[in-house]
């Protein structure tokens, strides 16, 4: 057959991870041209879908340039030397649609030596690399094990608004939009409707897109992230909190483990232990423990990037743990809504994972009189934040909860240095497109 005849009807697609399954059969091949070669009349085609990568072998053929989408009809036969041990002998080759213009990078080149934008400005395509694709299935099966290990312990997943009156945290970091004539904002984070929430289920969480709009350049942040959230009532204090999230955790790797192997191989990066009990350490402890170790004088009221290192650091040699718990924050660090604790301490936390803050979180406030004296005590307009204060008239319990950005999860588990390529198309201070 030549590549413009009629293809057989009958043939169902077969994926290229599915190839051993049909030594010797004829199979039918549906992807994109990830690399071509022509040689002396014998024609190499590296088909790429969804599963992996296959090479088909042809004569006569008319390649069209690589991406363009292509299906491929032929003998699949073992080789050693072919992508996953199998090649498929072309006996009918159609393009589907052919790319009009090369690509602006070498897709199949596992590194790419060009400027770190341009990358971006061509983000439509150049995700479709092996390593890009592989870090936002990575991504993809943590958010997956996420709602699955959280559906088994009861929890409910909610969706929330994210066009709002005010800002969940307070501050300045809100994108504001007309709404109609009325200023709103796009929701920082959904905290004050998931306690909410507590109130209807008790045990809620939410994967939905969160907006800072901070003026931040670094490699850490995103004006727009996908933000896993979490909340649960009844708790006795933020140990219980910090016990789910060790669990969560312990699930998401499992499944990782399980369903990415091939993914963390081809970045060369490994599958975190989860300790039975992740460390924990209180901040002003931390901040002691990393000058007298370390010499490092940690500034500001938190844990500064250098610090959040220094102690990832020393949990990774002392413990052989790549997470440690921050716990004890004063309230001067933390939002209106966290809960007191002795003296001028809260009951909040904070996660590190390989020396980057991933999840923030604690126990709230669940007392009417004591969460109105906190929003006088930080200064806010108790009117614009009514719609959320109302709920505590009406018998909410102890309650709390976390946050865990999915890109810099995702990027500190792979080893990406910017978070912005730990998303398919980041938003930060100076990127609108595409």
């Amino acid at each position: 057959m030549t590549q413009t005849e009629a293809q057989p009807t009958h043939l169902p697609r077969t994926l290229t991870r599915d190839l051993a399954q049909h030594e010797g059969q004829q199979v039918r091949l549906q992807g994109f041209v990830h690399a071509r070669r022509d040689l002396g009349g014998v024609q190499f085609v590296v088909l790429r879908d969804v599963s992996g990568l296959t090479q088909c072998v042809g004569s006569g053929l008319s390649l069209p340039l690589a991406e363009s989408s292509v299906e491929v009809v032929g003998t699949v036969k073992a080789h050693p030397k072919a992508p996953g041990g199998f090649e498929v002998q072309i006996e009918a080759f159609r393009v589907i649609s052919a790319a009009v213009e090369p690509a602006p990078v070498e897709i199949p080149k596992m590194e790419w030596h060009v400027n770190p934008e341009t990358m971006l400005d061509y983000r439509v395509v150049t995700v479709r690399g092996l390593k890009e694709r592989a870090a936002l299935k990575v991504q993809a099966e943590l958010v997956a094990a996420f709602r699955d290990h959280l559906s088994t312990e009861g929890f409910t997943e909610i969706s929330t608004p994210k066009i709002v009156s005010a800002g969940a945290e307070g501050g300045a970091n809100l994108f504001p939009i007309d709404y109609f004539g009325h200023q709103a904002y796009l929701a920082q984070s959904p905290q004050l409707y998931k306690q909410i929430m507590v109130g209807v289920f008790e045990r809620v969480f939410e994967v939905a897109p969160v907006y800072r709009a901070e003026e931040h350049a670094t490699s850490r942040h995103l004006n727009e992230y996908l933000s896993l959230d979490v909340e649960m009532g009844f708790i006795q204090d933020e140990d219980d909190v910090m016990a789910l999230e060790n669990r969560l955790l312990a699930s998401i790797m499992a499944r990782l483990k399980e369903r990415c192997a091939a993914e963390f191989a081809l970045l060369g990066a490994t599958i975190p232990e989860v300790p039975a009990h992740i460390p924990r350490i209180p901040l002003m402890e931390a901040r002691a423990l990393v000058t007298e170790k370390y010499g490092h004088a940690v500034g500001g009221k938190d844990l500064d990037p250098e610090a959040e290192r220094l102690l990832s650091q020393h949990y990774a040699e002392t413990e052989g743990s790549d997470f440690v718990f921050v716990t004890k924050y004063p309230r001067a660090a933390r939002p209106f809504y966290a809960h007191p604790d002795e003296g001028d301490l809260t009951r909040g936390f904070d996660l590190l994972f390989r020396g980057i803050e991933i999840t923030s979180g604690g126990q709230r406030i669940h007392d009417h009189a004591m969460l109105m004296d906190s929003i006088a005590a930080y200064k806010l307009n108790p009117e614009s934040l009514a719609g959320y204060t109302e709920v505590f008239k009406y018998g909410m319990p102890p309650h709390g909860g976390f946050a865990i950005g999915a890109e810099r999860l995702t990027a500190k588990l792979l080893g990406i240095a910017n978070v912005r390529y730990a998303r398919a198309f980041p938003r930060d201070r100076h990127r609108l497109t595409p």
